[in-house]
Parts: C-alpha cells; structure tokens; sequence
C-alpha cells in the first residue's frame, strides 16, 4: 500500500516551455450553493485556481451566484432561476457541461454538491445530470447523500468521491468511524470496488481506493476540522481531473496538496485558522516541486 509524499507532486506538476493556452490546464464546472451555503462553491473555484486550473464556471442558485460573482473577479457565476436548484434547471446544467467540454478540448471536469442542499427534487435533478453526463466529477456534500438515493446512477463512472466518515455511511450503509486504520483501509477498497469509483475517505489519516490500489495520506492537521476544508480538496481534486490527470492519482494528489496546505496554515495560525487560509498556502505546496 502507498503512503503519498511530496513526490507525487513531479507526477503532475511540470515547468512550462513554450507555448501554453487558456484551457490547458484545464476548464472546471462547479455546481452548488443554495439559499444558504453560498461560500461552498467559492472555496472550491479558489482552491481549484491555486491547484492550477486555467478556468472555473460556477454554476448556482441565483442568490449564491450573485454573492459569489460579487466576491472576486476571477469567479464566473452563471445564475440559474430559483432559489434552489431544481428539474427546470437540468437542461441549462446539460448544455453548459457539454459547451465547456467543446471549447477546452475536451480537458473539463465537474465538482458537484457543495451547499446544494437535500431537497428530494434537488436530488433528483443532480442524479439525472450525473446520469447522462460523460465528464469525470468530484462528488462532494450534498452530492454524496443525492448518489446514495440511487447507486446505480454513478457505478463504474469516471467519479471521485470524497466522503467523511458519517458520509461514508450515508453511501455504503457501513460505520467505520470507531474501525482501526487497517479495517478503514479494507473497507474503502472494498465499497471502491463495488463502485467501479475512486473514494477518497476524509480523516486523520486519508484514505483513497479505486478498488485495486489503495494509499493513504497523513498530511494534515486538527484544526482542519474547520468548515470548508473539504470544499478546498473537492475543488483541488476537480482542478487535477480537468488537467487531464487519472482520478486515483488526482484523489491522492489532492489529498496530500490540501492537508499539506492545512498542515502549514494551522502551524501558523492554529484555532484561527480558514479554509480561505488554507488556500492561501495552495502554493508554499506546490511551488517545492520547481526548487
């Protein structure tokens, strides 16, 4: 079993030469947010900009898009009609998935759930879009409890899913919270297997299966127990799949960018600590591979 360092960061992460593109580096699709959870999706567009990502479109609620485009000019928030997201939405959801999917070349990936909320109609909608799209996607949050009405919808797809412990539950009907390492270990790679799906199980100790190989991630901190940290690894694991990057080793990369980044922010800051300040310290992480 692999235990992840900073050298999986050569795997990914090389120095430019040449002539380089908007939408290279890949064109991310967040959907999420709602009349209360605004910040999610604007954690994971952030974060997913510090891992590298050329473009971010963020697709929410009207009030969450509105308070989300008013927070940086580098977020581009597209406003659908209600104050949650909904059946009427889908085809917008479709068709602006396949429209980036045509001008990045195909290097586009999607990240899915944060603060989109557990309405049944909701869900409903978010499952009939992961039904029919053929784009690799960061399952998160509320996207977690959404697949887990209906498993079949996502079997075998290019998906990373990226649950804490309870939501662990919430997706296989499996308590591991008072499990040691080893049995964790065991069940991930077991419920990866049956999904035909990476999981990237959040904790002390990270652990990430696609059913075959299985590593584990010790970056990190307690104080990460912060809101919004796993909003942070679901955008930078979403950035990493539209680069083009496999889905087991974007799960691990970014397992080890966001605790690795946690980890320097808590040294410095300990119970004060962020998740926007976690993203600021995306890059002490990332720029060690070019020293």
């Amino acid at each position: 079993m692999e235990k992840i360092d900073k050298n999986i960061l050569k795997k990914i992460y090389k120095k430019r030469i040449g002539e380089y593109h908007k939408y290279d580096a890949g064109l991310l699709i967040v959907i999420g947010g709602g009349q209360f959870y605004t910040g999610s999706p604007a954690l994971a567009a952030f974060a997913a900009f510090r891992a590298g990502v050329d473009m971010v479109r963020i697709l929410a609620p009207k009030r969450a898009a509105d308070i989300i485009a008013s927070i940086s000019p580098n977020l581009a928030a597209y406003p659908l009609k209600g104050n949650w997201l909904d059946e009427e939405d889908l085809q917008t959801l479709i068709s602006m998935s396949e429209s980036a999917k045509i001008v990045s070349g195909g290097k586009t990936a999607v990240v899915i759930g944060g603060g989109v909320g557990r309405s049944e109609g909701t869900k409903q909608t978010l499952l009939n879009y992961l039904k029919k799209i053929e784009i690799k996607a960061v399952i998160d949050a509320d996207g977690i409890y959404t697949i887990a009405k209906d498993i079949e919808s996502i079997r075998g797809k290019n998906f990373i899913i990226t649950p804490h412990l309870y939501e662990f539950y919430v997706l296989t009907k499996r308590e591991v919270i008072n499990l040691p390492l080893e049995k964790r270990i065991e069940a991930v790679r077991e419920e990866a297997e049956k999904l035909g799906c990476v999981i990237l199980l959040k904790g002390a100790t990270d652990i990430i299966s696609n059913g075959k190989e299985t590593a584990i991630n010790e970056s990190g901190s307690p104080y990460m127990s912060v809101g919004g940290t796993g909003d942070t690894l679901a955008g930078i694991a979403a950035s990493l799949l539209a680069r083009g990057v496999d889905p087991f080793l974007s799960a691990k990369a970014a397992a080890f960018i966001n605790g690795k980044a946690g980890e320097i922010a808590a040294k410095k800051l300990k119970a004060s600590m962020t998740a926007t300040d976690l993203i600021d310290y995306i890059p002490n992480v990332l720029n060690k591979v070019f020293r």
